[in-house]
């Protein structure tokens, strides 16, 4: 019996493909938004200033841990900061968040197309002919994904605090009373998306019961991994939509810090 031999076809060179529908948009609109997210937050971390305006606390600087405010939690400034490096408030929290969501599954997907090309988009030609995965420096990072999950759920925390303080006002008298403003439904609204994104995270699902062969004996944990599923299932929309949520929470409250806006308070 005669053996024949398929032939692949030869690797594509970059940018070459088949397709004709418009595969770029994405990448592109991806790298767009994101970059405007890096440069935004990091110019935002950077001011370390307009950061809280009376009982409003933006999320980039939550929790507060040192600071000139009744937000901070452990003092006016940390003693042990290099005289050489400018500081910020920001620099000492914003490493976990931001660590989880670039570590993310959804985002690695998203971004690696956008930034790195790797690949361009589905049967499009890569600019690389090997593939090292995640198991070398810098990618390896991407490994500890789960563990960048446990401290955004503790930062779920200190944002939620967040939000009942937002609702306690003080009056000419000094008196505190329970009120709702705009900026109480933008920072509870940051809160929602991004506990819908994480809470859709594929390291939770795994971590309250996608590790275990037969789910069905363990009543608990089938309830918190099929909950875990159904945000799974939007994940990406939670993903952006959340990472606007939280940009628009630290611009309202630095506007509102800088006199640029004012806060309307509904009740």
């Amino acid at each position: 019996m005669a053996v024949q031999q398929a032939q692949l076809a030869p690797p594509r060179s970059f940018g070459h493909t088949a397709r004709r529908d418009t595969w770029w948009v994405q990448s592109a609109v991806t790298f767009v938004v994101f970059t405007t997210f890096i440069i935004y937050s990091t110019w935002a971390a950077f001011q370390n200033r307009n950061f809280e305006f009376h009982n409003y606390l933006s999320p980039f600087y939550s929790p507060l841990l040192f600071g000139d405010s009744p937000h901070a939690l452990l003092g006016t400034s940390p003693p042990w900061w290099p005289s050489f490096m400018p500081y910020s408030a920001a620099f000492l929290i914003l490493w976990a968040p931001g660590g989880f969501r670039f570590t993310c599954y959804y985002y690695r997907g998203a971004y690696y197309k956008a930034f790195w090309a790797d690949p361009p988009g589905c049967a499009v030609g890569e600019p690389r002919n090997s593939y090292l995965g995640e198991r070398f420096f810098p990618l390896i990072i991407q490994n500890i994904h789960r563990y960048f999950l446990y401290l955004a759920l503790v930062f779920l925390i200190f944002l939620s605090w967040d939000v009942v303080k937002a609702t306690q006002f003080t009056d000419a008298a000094g008196q505190t009373h329970f009120g709702i403003g705009v900026g109480t439904l933008v920072l509870a609204t940051n809160v929602v998306l991004l506990s819908g994104y994480t809470f859709g995270c594929h390291s939770l699902r795994h971590a309250v019961g996608g590790y275990l062969d037969r789910i069905a004996r363990r009543p608990v944990r089938r309830a918190l991994y099929h909950t875990a599923c159904k945000f799974n299932r939007a994940h990406m929309r939670w993903a952006w939509a959340s990472l606007f949520g939280v940009g628009l929470a630290d611009l309202y409250v630095r506007l509102c810090a800088a006199g640029v806006i004012t806060d309307l308070r509904l009740f």
